[in-house]
């Protein structure tokens, strides 16, 4: 089950599900609708490494906006502070921007309870494509949890994106034993 609208509403009023800033408007049926932050970046190397630490460069997106090119791998973040501790939030793409040929997860849509922060956007474009801070980019969506939650993910020693600031984090790949 997702929540509706008005249990979204009710979780926000318990403080289950905090979204900063809050705008009414950008709550859906099911849904609530988040931007593009201000700040993109892209890793400094052209070949990644999964158990090096590879850095990122930040820029921001002018007032004029920003064309995102195809085969470049971008790292965005929502300008949406959010926090989730009874439920599992999901992070899809709106249809607008998958229109536009943005995708904005290759495979991290899913967050945990307890997940606190800005989501990083793993961003990829079909052809160029102009796009601006503050444009509506994706929607969350909770999920409810059936039985109790251990640990929450803002609770584990080992929770590497928990707290995540207004900017892109990189992989932390590298953060795992293999």
């Amino acid at each position: 089950m997702i929540l509706s609208d008005t249990r979204i509403l009710e979780e926000m009023e318990k403080g289950t599900i905090k979204v900063e800033p809050y705008h009414r408007e950008c709550l859906g049926s099911n849904s609530y609708d988040v931007h593009l932050g201000k700040v993109l970046a892209k890793y400094k190397d052209e070949v990644l490494d999964a158990k090096k630490h590879n850095q990122i460069e930040y820029f921001e997106i002018p007032e004029e906006g920003f064309i995102l090119q195809p085969h470049v791998f971008y790292l965005g973040v929502t300008a949406e502070y959010t926090e989730t501790h009874s439920h599992v939030p999901f992070l899809e793409g709106k249809s607008s921007t998958g229109r536009l040929g943005i995708d904005i997860h290759a495979t991290a849509g899913k967050g945990d309870v307890g997940f606190c922060g800005n989501w990083t956007l793993e961003i990829s474009v079909k052809q160029p494509v102009r796009v601006y801070a503050g444009m509506p980019v994706g929607q969350l969506i909770y999920f409810p949890v059936d039985g109790e939650i251990e640990v929450k993910y803002n609770q584990k020693a080992n929770a590497k994106y928990s707290g995540q600031p207004n900017r892109p984090i990189e992989s932390m790949m590298w953060k795992n034993k293999f």
